[in-house]
Order: C-alpha cells, then structure tokens, then sequence
C-alpha cells in the first residue's frame, strides 16, 4: 500500500536521513576547521572548536615587571603591577615560581623567589614582590599560572598566513599562484571541448561514431597510467616544468569528461532549431556561438564547477608538472604540505591555510550549484 497515491513510501525517509547525515558530515568538519582558524594556539591546545564559546583553562607562563621598575617602601625593594597586563581578564586558580611546580600555590599564597625575595599573587593576576635588598636582573620573575580565560578570536592567523614576510608561512604566493594555475585550466578545456562536442553532436562526418565511443573510452584511462609519458613529451617540446605544461596537463585530462558532459546537452537541444537556423542562412559558427553556446549555459557551467573544484585541490599534477625549488610558483595545496612538514604543531595555522584553500572553491560551488544538476542530467532523458 505504500505506492498508492498521497501516501510516503518508507524508502523516503531512509534517503532523507542520508542526506541529512551526509550534510551534516561535510559541515560539521569544515565548521570546526572555519572556527580553529580564528583561535590562539593555546586556546586549540586546551579544548575542542565545539567549546570555543566558552571559558577555558590553560597554563601560561607570565613575567612580572623588569627590575628598573622597583621603588624603595620601609626599607623594602617593591615591584607591584598585574600579571595580565594587556590580556584578557582571567581568573587564577593555581601558580607557581617553577616549571616544576606549576600547581604548588593558590591565589593569595607567598612563594620565596629563587634570586631572593617573595612574591604574592591573587586570582585577578595582582602581584607583590618583596625583598629587603634590590632585585637584580634585566627581566622579571618568572610565574606560572594555571587560569580560566574568556573566548578569544582573533585574525592574527589570517595575517601571518596570507602577509607574512617569512616564505615559510605566507600562502599569499601560492594564492595566486593557484589562480594563476586554475583560471586557463579551467577556460581552456571549455572553449576547446565546446567546438569537439558541437561537431560530435550536429554535424554528420566520417566516424563520429568512433569519435564518440573513444572519448567514452578516455573517461576511464586513470590519470596515473598518463603521468609519465606526458612529462616526457612536455620535457621533449620544451614546455615541461612550468604553467604553460600544467595547463596542457590539466587540459588533457579534462577534456573527456567536458566533450562527453557538452555533447550530451547539446545532442538534446531542438533539432528543429538548428534547421530552421540552417534554412535562414546561418553558417556553423553563427549556429555555435549564437544559438548552441547560450542554449548550452548550464551544461558548461557544470563542467566548469567539476574542472575548477579538481584543478584548485589538485597537487599531484602540479608535483609533476610545476616543479620549483624556489617556491615561486608553489601551489597552495603544497604549501599546506609544506606546513604539515615543517608546523606539524601550530594547528592554528594548518587550520586557517587549509580553510583558505577551501574558501575559494566553496564559493564558486555555492555561486554556480543551481547550473550543476542541470547539466548533469542534460540528454539522459528524452
């Protein structure tokens, strides 16, 4: 009874469950990734993105004011002030004068400092020290605390991603330099696989047929098998190494799918059409670029989502074909390699260079999804 007309068959909900826990699979880590990027490094270390609105506890190390700062009071040398001078507010539960003993006082407590003196401090971060003879010593006393800190955010990641003048950390060049990598590598292949699939699709030549069945073929040929081989031919024609040989790359390895997707859509387009187009005199190419190319919009939209999103996350193709010792042309997904290689442990920054290297393709998946389906479905139905 569940086919009858008006009712929900049970299978339905299974799918909308799927769906539900795929979406919520793919957001939750590109949520959390999106939040870590704008946290501290101490705030990462001490609790998950999913606490990252409220108080945490973690273990700083401070310095009291320098030694020159010292005033003389009853015949003791005094330096006063709080240890948060220019942090966020916080709350002190434990502290201590050793990295031995980080926990071994509470707020209010005196300690004996190691060069002499004492130290008092209280769960707002004021301090006291104390000593009859003067503090010595270009820096200030040492004190480790353990304390609640507010939520903090800040853009500090960001900026020392994307400006920093160390090229150990800037992914600003390698943000351009995979723009520089993707735009032609995506333009290309459409406007090349655009003529192919006109040709396939309305004008009668000796095999077609063949044509059709090879670029079939071709969508199965791993990329793999094709590495090699095709670095030698770039190497032997000069124009291995560089954009001009990952283009090619990327353009030979996208161009079945963009030839077999454009026919598709465009073999299911009115025949009547192009005839009447034919009848009134129209060439060819006034058919292509006129009729076939604006009718065709979704169909090379969708294809130019899939090219762009491969091309901007690609990393084995650009190993191979845009080699540079000297980083000048480094993508951002070796860069991000790169970072895990040589800041395996500054998750703050790992988090915020690999949200950048999703941000772009996020937005131009959001900006063209309502294209993607459509041409996706183009000529399976009649």
């Amino acid at each position: 009874m569940s086919d009858i007309a008006g009712t929900k068959p049970a299978l339905r909900w299974v799918v909308h469950a799927s769906v539900i826990f795929l979406v919520v699979l793919w957001v939750v880590p590109t949520l959390g990734l999106l939040i870590s990027s704008f946290r501290t490094a101490d705030q990462i270390a001490t609790s998950g993105w999913w606490r990252s609105l409220f108080p945490s506890e973690q273990n700083l190390t401070l310095r009291s004011a320098a030694p020159e700062t010292q005033v003389l009071e009853n015949g003791l040398y005094v330096i006063e002030g709080n240890l948060f001078e220019g942090e966020p507010t916080a709350k002190i539960s434990k502290w201590g004068v050793s990295s031995r003993a980080v926990d071994a006082f509470v707020p209010g407590e005196t300690a004996e400092l190691r060069r002499g003196g004492t130290i008092t401090v209280d769960a707002d971060g004021n301090y006291r020290m104390e000593n009859p003879e003067e503090f010595t010593g270009s820096r200030g006393a040492r004190v480790f605390v353990t304390a609640e800190l507010p939520p903090e955010f800040t853009l500090a990641n960001y900026h020392k991603v994307l400006l920093a003048e160390d090229s150990t950390d800037s992914m600003g060049r390698a943000f351009f330099n995979t723009l520089t990598v993707t735009i032609p590598a995506t333009i290309i292949p459409i406007l090349v696989a655009a003529f192919a699939a006109y040709a396939l699709a309305w004008m009668d030549f000796p095999g077609r047929a063949l044509l059709i069945a090879a670029v079939v073929g071709l969508l199965v040929v791993p990329l793999q098998l094709a590495l090699i081989p095709l670095l030698k031919f770039h190497l032997n024609i000069g124009i291995g190494k560089g954009y001009l040989g990952v283009w090619m790359a990327h353009t030979g390895f996208g161009m079945p799918l963009a030839i077999y997707l454009l026919r598709n859509y465009m073999a299911g387009l009115p025949r009547d059409l192009i005839e009447n187009a034919r009848v009134d005199g129209a060439t060819e190419f006034q058919i292509f670029t006129k009729l076939i190319l604006p009718l065709s919009f979704p169909a090379l939209a969708s294809f130019a989502i899939f090219q762009f999103l491969w091309t901007w996350n690609d990393l084995l193709v650009a190993k191979v074909f845009l080699i540079d010792a000297s980083g000048q042309t480094t993508v951002m997904t070796n860069r991000i390699v790169e970072l895990l290689g040589t800041r395996g442990g500054n998750w703050e920054i790992l988090a915020t260079a690999a949200f950048v290297s999703i941000a772009v393709p996020l937005a131009v998946f959001f900006a063209m999804q309502k294209y993607l389906v459509r041409g996706l479905l183009a000529g399976s139905v009649k």
